[in-house]
């Protein structure tokens, strides 16, 4: 059993229910599992001891997207690909990689996971929720071999070839529940469980207006039965509730899960940015988790802001959304966000933001032994250096942490015990090499007429 000695000038514990920031403390990881948190210098197979390092429980990004955003990087922003200046997910992400996955390899689709994983690494996670399609199961492959503590989110669909109209709004093309949900339990049968326990999977039935009720109500009694969380998108855009309000009896896309039975203590809904203040508190009522991802929005000019869901108090992550997969630039998004809609500066304060990364995550996916540094938690990590010109003088290291710091200061990740990432570099694999492979396979679906149709200048 490998032992790892960590000194933090700063390092985060919780005392009360509260962060706590602890000087001068060695962290003693033995095995996958941390020891103690202790001012004494302890014995261990490997020490690290650099000087103005603060050590966090390791980061919880419980909402991303690694394939589909790959493919839209450096296209979409400035506007570009909105046609009518609708939401791009059924005009570029859904279609788009759908055509990409029947285009490349295995061997491609490896490339691209790859490299996404390693994104999401040197942005500090340790772990990540990852909804894509079904027909991506590299992304498994791609966590396990690398390391990251991973719950696989498989799409599960009404509709496979879900497209919106030039009204926003969006049609079913057949049926593909029952092979969705049939795909999701092979997946399952397959992954849960693998990589000594890091890899899992989540019930992600995709969005309100691209699931039908037979399929919500089977994704949640399946996942029930599992005991898997449930994840979906929520009222993302004004489109989607105009959908579900025409479908459903006028109800908005929160009614219409509740009236399903899925708006509960077990759902993570991402995004909510076109929920009424009536929806809010409902799901506050009902126990509901809000996944807020504030800079994939800024992108489209539009606030998505954390301190509006927690102030219904509801229960609110902070996720990358696959843009960018910074969490810490996520988390100073979130806070500046939520800072200029409220006009006041105290909302989404530096404790409840990185609360909503460690403990709040880790509640809810029932994993207590996460998010959080003491004795018997397990040996998840995140350890940033603060002695960066930016992050210099340094009077309070948490607020400077969310207000300065970005994944340019990662200096370590580890995920059960091994570290994965020292000294910013990822210390399993050749960095150069994963990224290299990683582009060539999305470059080629870029080469595809149809995607280049899709990121037209006039489109």
């Amino acid at each position: 059993m490998t032992s790892i000695a960590i000194f933090g000038s700063y390092v985060l514990t919780r005392q009360d229910g509260a962060p706590r920031i602890e000087r001068d403390r060695w962290v003693l990881v033995e095995g996958g599992r941390i020891a103690a948190v202790t001012p004494d210098r302890p014995a261990a197979d490997e020490t690290y001891d650099r000087p103005g390092r603060f050590v966090l429980p390791g980061l919880l990004n419980l909402h991303n997207h690694c394939f589909s955003e790959a493919i839209a990087r450096s296209h979409t922003e400035d506007g570009r690909g909105r046609k009518g200046g609708k939401s791009i997910v059924y005009t570029v992400l859904l279609p788009l990689s759908k055509t990409a996955l029947h285009v490349l390899s295995p061997q491609e689709r490896l490339a691209a996971a790859r490299l996404g994983i390693l994104q999401l690494l040197k942005g500090g996670a340790t772990t990540v929720m990852e909804p894509f399609r079904n027909g991506l199961p590299e992304m498994f492959e791609a966590a396990e071999e690398m390391g990251l503590r991973f719950y696989g989110a498989p799409y599960l669909f009404s509709t496979a070839d879900a497209k919106a109209g030039p009204d926003g709004r969006v049609a079913y093309r057949g049926d593909d529940g029952d092979a969705d949900l049939a795909a999701w339990n092979a997946l399952h049968a397959r992954w849960e469980g693998r990589g000594q326990g890091r890899i899992r999977l989540a019930m992600s039935p995709h969005a309100t207006d691209t699931c039908g009720p037979d399929l919500l109500r089977a994704c949640a009694a399946r996942a029930r039965e599992l005991g898997v969380p449930i994840t979906t998108h929520l009222a993302q855009s004004d489109d989607e509730v105009a959908t579900i309000r025409a479908r459903h009896d006028g109800r908005s896309p929160a009614e219409y899960l509740d009236w399903l039975g899925l708006l509960a203590p077990d759902l993570l809904a991402a995004h909510c940015i076109a929920s009424s203040d009536d929806d809010l508190r409902l799901m506050a009522a009902r126990g509901a988790t809000v996944l807020n991802c504030p800079r994939v929005f800024a992108r489209a000019g539009r606030t998505a802001a954390f301190s509006r869901f927690a102030a219904h108090g509801i229960r609110t992550l902070v996720g990358t959304d696959g843009y960018n997969m910074d969490l810490l630039g996520e988390l100073n998004a979130a806070s500046l966000i939520s800072k200029v809609a409220a006009g006041r500066a105290e909302v989404a304060d530096s404790a409840a933001l990185i609360d909503a990364v460690t403990g709040q995550a880790a509640a809810v996916i029932r994993r207590p032994d996460l998010g959080v540094i003491a004795p018997g938690a397990t040996a998840d990590l995140t350890v940033v250096d603060m002695t960066h010109p930016h992050l210099q003088p340094l009077h309070d290291p948490l607020r400077a942490l969310i207000a300065l710091a970005n994944r340019a200061d990662i200096a370590q990740v580890l995920v059960d015990g091994r570290v994965l990432i020292n000294e910013g570099r990822y210390r399993a694999g050749d960095e150069g090499k994963i990224v290299r492979e990683g582009a060539a396979a999305i470059e080629r679906v870029w080469n595809l007429p149809e995607v280049r149709a899709a990121f037209a200048e006039d489109a």
